[in-house]
């Protein structure tokens, strides 16, 4: 390798000196002032504020929270899927949350490492809006399978199902089959709109043909569902769980209809 590392390391330097900056917010505050930025173009609020030990908090005040507040309900950050992703956010950047406040608190030798450390976390926790429908809907059918997972022994169940008494049964796959107490149970997660017509239509082939079964509908969030895709799917389907992170509902309607020896 011809690259002159020396040389290298002291234009790295140069750039990221020059990107970062302190000012004097008010008596007991200091802002700094990085390259990190919202999607809206409203730069990251860092502040230093010095903690009665001598420590160093490195803080957001709470902006960043109050400003996704902005368009998102930031509590859901903290629940199901999210706050799974928030709390391994937490662990990875070493950051913590208290009251929407994100801080990190280090000594002044290693300032310009924890910078960055919570220059990332904020933006890992500005990613939480954009999940995309995709990487929503697999999270939302691995947690399925694995809480399904923890109540019925994997050997009782079958995954993606025919019923292959109905004519193009390939076309209508049911998500798990269970052998119930009284009818075999059919078993739909629901993440999203498309997914409830779908599961509509296959509840209501099923009932064409006459097949004896029941059915427990599982939605990532029913709240989410337009009214009349959720009164068509109503009037097909049997139980529902409104949200998977219903998890004692969900023990407790499956248990009712599937047994566990």
């Amino acid at each position: 390798m011809n690259l002159d590392i020396r040389k290298l390391q002291e234009t790295l330097c140069n750039i990221m000196c020059a990107s970062i900056s302190i000012r004097e917010k008010n008596s007991n505050l200091l802002f700094v002032e990085t390259p990190f930025y919202f999607a809206d173009g409203d730069p990251y609020q860092i502040y230093i504020k010095e903690m009665p030990t001598g420590i160093i908090r490195l803080t957001d005040m709470g902006h960043t929270m109050m400003h996704l507040s902005y368009e998102n309900d930031t509590d859901k950050f903290r629940e199901g899927t999210r706050g799974r992703i928030f709390d391994q956010i937490k662990a990875e950047t070493m950051i913590e949350e208290e009251n929407g406040e994100i801080y990190i608190e280090t000594q002044i030798e290693n300032l310009g490492l924890n910078i960055f450390r919570i220059g990332q976390a904020l933006t890992k926790i500005n990613d939480l809006t954009f999940l995309n429908r995709a990487s929503a809907q697999s999270t939302f059918y691995e947690d399925l399978h694995e809480q399904l997972f923890k109540i019925v022994a994997e050997d009782k169940i079958i995954k993606d199902y025919f019923y292959e008494e109905m004519e193009n049964s390939r076309d209508y796959p049911i998500d798990y089959k269970i052998d119930g107490k009284y009818a075999p149970l059919f078993l739909f997660g629901i993440p999203n709109r498309d997914k409830a017509r779908l599961t509509t239509i296959i509840l209501e082939r099923l009932l064409r043909a006459k097949a004896d079964f029941d059915s427990l509908l599982i939605f990532s969030n029913q709240g989410d569902i337009p009214k009349q895709d959720l009164a068509r799917l109503t009037n097909a389907g049997g139980e529902m769980i409104a949200s998977l992170d219903a998890e004692a509902d969900f023990q407790r309607k499956l248990l009712k209809k599937v047994s566990i020896n």
